[in-house]
């Protein structure tokens, strides 16, 4: 883990891995470049990587008027990566740069089909919310979490 290298998206070749993280975990979520790119003006996102591979990437969605100073933290690490302490690393990157935006409350956002990431966010002391559906086609619910 030593070789852990965490970048911020700022470029096309960045946009592009945090897409391809991203569209693996949320199938039913697919983001297309444009949308990444619109992501990268309002969050805070990083890409990882372990030497020159492609390992996970973070958001952070910063406190606004509208959430009253709630800051959402996601961490995302590709299943072949996983149980190695990427995630951790990522977490506590992403929750630092929250606290540094003075967040009073920590949110974070599961599918629910992916029992890794909420087993990941209940053992660092999140608990459920609320389960909802974006379109009333999906199937899965996304499940959001809240630092306690």
């Amino acid at each position: 883990m030593t070789n852990l290298r965490i970048q911020a998206v700022d470029d096309d070749a960045s946009i592009h891995d945090w897409q391809y993280v991203h569209n693996l975990i949320i199938p039913g979520g697919v983001l297309s470049l444009v949308d990444v790119r619109a992501r990268t003006g309002r969050n805070r996102m990083e890409v990882a990587y372990l030497g020159d591979t492609l390992v996970g990437c973070t958001t952070v969605r910063p406190p606004t008027g509208d959430n009253r100073a709630t800051a959402t933290v996601i961490a995302r690490v590709l299943p072949e990566y996983r149980r190695r302490g990427f995630a951790t690393r990522l977490y506590e990157r992403a929750l630092g740069q929250a606290r540094a935006l003075d967040a009073q409350v920590i949110e974070t956002v599961v599918l629910a089909s992916n029992p890794d990431g909420l087993r990941f966010a209940e053992q660092r002391g999140f608990t459920e919310v609320e389960r909802y559906l974006l379109r009333e086609s999906d199937t899965v619910p996304w499940i959001n979490l809240r630092l306690t």
